[in-house]
């Protein structure tokens, strides 16, 4: 089983655009719009229930 390193992304809560997490190791800050305020979006799982 191969496993894939993939960097963390966040996104902001004012203008909604994903801020890779190298970015944020810097400075806690949206770069497109300065807002301080990011997220980490959630996965959404979907239940399949066998007939």
């Amino acid at each position: 089983m191969h496993l894939m390193n993939k960097m963390a992304e966040y996104k902001c809560f004012n203008c909604g655009k994903i801020v890779k997490s190298d970015t944020v190791k810097k400075r806690v800050r949206c770069p497109y719009c300065g807002s301080k305020i990011l997220f980490k979006p959630r996965t959404v799982n979907v239940k399949v229930k066998a007939e």
